[in-house]
């Protein structure tokens, strides 16, 4: 009898093990990511890109069919400042990552995927969902431990390292050399507008357009604006490169600012783990 239990307890915690590393549908909105390893790697000489943890990172960047699923089932995003929410998606097409958006607004939408709700998750905020109010602050270890899977615009660190890290060092481009990525074919530059997500080259660690297409908001604060990076469908190559970052006030709504999302998960799984080992325990003594 014991070891039945044993087994259907191991059958469980495996089945949770693979939900979390391969769900893609996330709250009816289908999400792809890549896993980035090789935790507590060394940064690069830049300074960026240590993450003393495994992640995941979305494969594309968020798109406006996806925002417009959240839309619909959560409500377009509001709060304070009302300018940082006024504008719609500046780009047609459902395959196309969507723009006009403010930090917050992004930030509401990863609390979405989180909890269900546009102001509770990693991103706290005042008021609710009907009207999230002002812009409180993060916190991602209490998020962990409400929700477990928690979903997060990346940091710098996180994004840097998706983007530029080879396993071993720092590549200019994310197509892992420090060669110009070829226009029109791994990468979106000096052109009239964004394509569709996934239609250049995968790169080094399994992402799109993390070199162009549209800037990508990260988490990071620097005095007060956030972090921006990757460059854009309307730059110049060297902004696609791991030395160029720029950053912005967070109710900035640019026509060619997006941003992808990353996924962090309790370490590594412990918490069912531990308490499996002790239901188990318990079991034996009976």
């Amino acid at each position: 009898m014991i070891k039945k239990i044993e087994m259907i307890l191991l059958a469980v915690v495996l089945l949770l093990a693979v939900n979390v590393v391969s769900a893609e549908l996330i709250r009816d909105i289908d999400l792809d990511f890549v896993t980035i390893g090789n935790a507590v790697n060394a940064a690069d000489i830049t300074g960026y890109g240590t993450v003393e943890y495994d992640y995941s990172i979305g494969k594309h960047e968020i798109t406006n069919a996806q925002w417009n699923i959240f839309a619909a089932a959560a409500g377009v995003p509001t709060g304070n400042p009302t300018g940082a929410y006024d504008l719609l998606p500046h780009w047609t097409g459902t395959d196309i990552p969507t723009t006009n958006l403010s930090w917050f607004e992004a930030a509401q939408f990863c609390n979405y995927l989180t909890s269900g709700d546009k102001s509770k998750g990693a991103y706290q905020f005042s008021g609710n969902n009907a009207n999230p109010g002002d812009f409180i602050g993060i916190d991602r270890n209490s998020a962990v431990s409400t929700y477990g899977v928690i979903y997060v615009i990346p940091t710098e660190d996180e994004w840097y390292k998706a983007a530029y890290y080879t396993g071993s060092g720092y590549s200019t481009y994310a197509n892992g050399t420090s060669i110009n990525p070829t226009n029109g074919v791994e990468s979106n530059y000096g052109s009239a507008g964004p394509w569709n997500v996934g239609s250049g080259t995968i790169e080094q660690n399994g992402t799109f357009d993390m070199m162009g297409n549209v800037w990508e908001w990260n988490e990071t604060l620097v005095d007060y604006d956030r972090v921006f990076r990757g460059g854009a469908f309307n730059q110049a190559v060297d902004t696609l490169s791991s030395s160029y970052r720029l950053d912005g006030p967070e109710s900035m709504e640019p026509f060619n600012l997006g941003f992808r999302i990353a996924s962090v998960v309790p370490e590594p799984c412990s918490l069912v783990l531990l308490s499996v080992g002790g239901l188990m325990l318990r079991c034996r003594k009976r």
